[in-house]
Order: structure tokens, then sequence, then C-alpha cells
């Protein structure tokens, strides 16, 4: 049995298990519950909601000549930078959104990472959830007769796809979950960044989220393009390209680390000193006092 009836599937399992340990990690240290992981995973949700049709409808202004086509040279890296700034816009301002109408309560380090936790998490699951899926694909049409399903003119690339697929190397079979565990860090850094919009009233942080989204979204994929497609080992530079931005996640988020703030000790006020018999005095010796104080079984 080859290899790859292991790997690609792990693959799949990998790329759900890792944001679902990463959010276990992050409730576990600031003591939170998950809901405002699965917060961020129904922003990302909503985000692309807008993103896909968006980036369908306004790359096809390019297609159908309503937009003037760059020179071939620059098509690659305009295109990249558009992307990028289009994932950056919705994805930010989903994130703003999220924080000034839904989580509002989400004013913390601890929360603004579980947020970004889930929102990258929620990619990571739905990515791998639709690499099992292809897996099971490739499973069934594995030893059939593609001629039976496939039209004519496309059986040639069927069957160079479904050969390419089992013969995925191990290396890259496994890529997926190597990329989705870079990817989250980059979340939670950004998701930390939109915060700040409210714990330091400055909406200039916005800006910086959508414009360090757009500079990675289309520096990675236009140097790997650029320089790297040649080379047999390109994909593995792309996730050490990708690698190299746990360093900016760390340094960012050491800056805008704040400790979480101590839970409230309610204060009662000091309890009244006791009374002592010396204190309450003696009563005087009077008549009146000295009949009430006996036994009166009469009455």
């Amino acid at each position: 049995m080859p290899l790859a009836f292991i790997t690609l599937p792990l693959n799949g399992l990998l790329m759900i298990a890792i944001p679902l340990l990463i959010g276990a990690y992050i409730t576990r240290r600031f003591k939170l519950g998950w809901g405002l992981f699965w917060i961020g995973g129904i922003t990302f949700i909503l985000s692309q909601v807008g993103h896909i049709p968006f980036n369908a409808w306004f790359f096809g202004l390019f297609k159908n000549g309503t937009l003037p086509m760059p020179p071939q040279a620059w098509q690659v890296p305009f295109f990249a930078l558009l992307g990028g700034l289009s994932a950056g816009v919705w994805e930010e301002c989903a994130r703003y959104v999220t924080y000034r109408w839904w989580a509002k309560d989400a004013r913390t380090f601890g929360k603004g990472t579980l947020l970004g936790a889930g929102h990258g998490g929620m990619e990571a699951i739905i990515l791998g959830g639709l690499v099992l899926y292809n897996f099971v694909y490739m499973l069934a049409l594995r030893g059939r007769d593609l001629a039976t399903i496939v039209p004519t003119d496309q059986l040639a690339l069927a069957q160079e796809q479904v050969s390419a697929y089992w013969s995925t190397p191990l290396g890259l079979s496994l890529l997926g979950a190597v990329e989705r565990s870079l990817t989250i860090p980059f979340h939670i850094t950004c998701s930390v960044i939109v915060l700040q919009v409210f714990l330091r009233k400055q909406i200039r942080w916005l800006w910086l989220a959508i414009l360090l989204h757009t500079l990675v979204d289309t520096l990675i994929p236009g140097i790997a393009w650029a320089m790297l497609k040649p080379y047999d080992w390109g994909a593995y530079a792309v996730e050490g390209l990708l690698g190299l931005t746990l360093i900016l996640d760390y340094v960012i988020l050491r800056w805008l680390y704040t400790p979480e703030p101590t839970p409230e000790v309610l204060e009662l006020p000091p309890l009244p000193e006791p009374l002592s018999p010396a204190s309450l005095g003696e009563a005087p010796e009077t008549p009146e006092n000295l009949e009430n104080s006996r036994y009166n079984n009469g009455r």
C-alpha cells in the first residue's frame, strides 16, 4: 500500500486537529471558555461570504474588458497585490465588526488571541475537511475505468491528475498541515492588532492590520512565483518564507502584550466589634426593675 494512503488523509486530520489544540492551549492559558474561538471562526466564514463573490466580480471586470488589463510582465504582481489587499480589507474589517458589535467584552490580550485562533482555525478546519473529501473522492476513482465516467476530451487530463495525486511525495503530502500551523499565529497577530482600535481608541490600528495582511499575502506568493517557480523545492521554500513570519508574529505580540486584568475582589465593610457585658452597663436597682426581674408565676 502506498504511503500516500496514510499521509494524505493524515494531512487533512492534522489541519483540523492543530487549530483545536491551539484553541485548547489558549483557553487553558488564559482561563477562558471556547465561545470566542467559535465567534472568531464564524467571523472568518462571514468575511468569505463577502470576499469570494467580491473577488469574482472585481477580477471579472478585467477579464471582460471593463477595466484595462495591465501589461503581461506586470500581471502577476499586480493581481497578487489586489488579491492581498482584498483579503486584508475583508478579513480585518470583519474582525473590527466583530469586536465592535458582537464580542464587545473581548478587550484583553488573551481574548484577542482566542478570537484570532478561531478565525485562522476555522480556515484550517474547512480546508482540512476539503482535503479529506478530496481523498475520499480520489479513493473512489482509484482502480476505476475513468473512460466510463469522464468525457473523452477530458480523459487524458483526468488520468494525469489521479496519477499525480497518488504519486504525491511524502513531504508535499503534509505541507497543508505545516502551512496552517504557520498561518494561525499570523491570524492571532492581526486579531490583537485590530483589538488595539478599542483598547487605544485609535482607528489607525485597523489600517495597520490591513497593510500587514496585504503585504504578507502579496510578498510571499510573489517571491515564490518570481524566484522559486523553476525549482522542484519551490513549495518547501514557500513554507520557509511563511515560517519567517513567525518571527514577525512573535515581535508584534510581545510588543502588544498586556497582562490579563486580575479579578476584582469585593471588599466588605469591617464587622462591628462584639458588645461586652461591661459595655452594656448595669441597670439601676429601682423597685420597678427589681419587680420586673422576678419570675412571676401568677402571670
